[in-house]
């Protein structure tokens, strides 16, 4: 899946560089001024993202539903952001996925004071607890961006969330724990998605049985992991696909219209009936 657009403004760097290289630097330059735009955009819509979302009693779909292509009652799906971050980050995700005919769409916003990636999991299936029996559902899935997919991950793995959750998708998610930014060791949360840290360490233990299917999306242009690679699901006893991003960044996995249609599919895969070697693909971006 290849995305094109108009041709590069980067030209003088094809001519001052071997191909190859110039190559990776017009990727890293174009990843790099689209994550700046994406950020700047994201700090315009932050604010509407603070409080939690709106919910009735009826769970009525979202307005943005209402072009939503026909088809069967899907699972619910649940968007978990990331870290320092809200509910905001999935507008377009959440539009695109309505239009494509998911009915029951909600953002769960964990509190920016969070601590613990632990307790952050336990409040997250109360949650899912809760959406389950308001949608009259059995389970749900879940698409969590960097942090929210470990939390995300926590839940299904080391609290019984696989219960409950069908398929979970991270995003940019330190599956294996992650050494950029030591500056901010400071910070609990993010010692815990340290490498070697006791969190990390219990998500490579055994989980015989996991009915959870899991799809990681990691970016070879992702500034946030380090080293890349650890964005990727590994564990011989979970049902993993591991689809690698070619052309993004980490602030635009959830927003990329692209990665917005691998979610798609990855949410329409069928449950299989056995369990089967971690897979990989690809999706370009250019």
């Amino acid at each position: 899946m290849k995305v094109t657009g108009a041709a590069s403004p980067f030209l003088l760097c094809q001519r001052l560089f071997p191909t190859k290289l110039a190559g990776l630097s017009v990727a890293l330059l174009k990843a790099t001024a689209l994550e700046i735009a994406i950020l700047a955009g994201h700090l315009l819509l932050y604010p509407s993202g603070i409080t939690q979302e709106r919910r009735t009693a009826a769970s009525l779909p979202s307005p943005d539903a209402a072009a939503k292509l026909p088809t069967e009652e899907k699972p619910p799906v649940v968007l978990l952001h990331g870290f320092i971050d809200n509910r905001s980050v999935f507008l377009l995700l959440r539009r695109n996925l309505a239009q494509h005919g998911r009915q029951h769409i909600e953002s769960l916003n964990y509190s920016p004071l969070t601590c613990d990636i632990r307790t952050a999991a336990e409040l997250l299936g109360r949650h899912i607890e809760e959406i389950c029996e308001r949608t009259g559902h059995e389970r749900v899935d879940i698409v969590g961006h960097s942090l929210g997919g470990l939390i995300a991950r926590y839940y299904v793995q080391c609290l019984g969330g696989d219960t409950h959750v069908r398929t979970l998708v991270t995003l940019g998610t330190p599956h294996s724990g992650t050494r950029v930014a030591p500056v901010m060791n400071a910070h609990p949360i993010v010692r815990q998605m340290r490498p070697g840290s006791a969190v990390i360490e219990e998500l490579t233990g055994p989980a015989p049985g996991c009915r959870t299917q899991f799809v990681s999306f990691w970016s070879d242009l992702d500034h946030l992991m380090d080293p890349l690679e650890t964005a990727c699901v590994e564990h011989p006893d979970l049902l993993a696909q591991n689809v690698r991003v070619s052309g993004v960044g980490h602030l635009a996995l959830p927003v990329h219209p692209a990665v917005a249609t691998g979610i798609r599919q990855a949410l329409d895969l069928e449950e299989p009936g056995a369990r089967t070697a971690a897979r990989t693909a690809g999706l370009t971006v250019a």
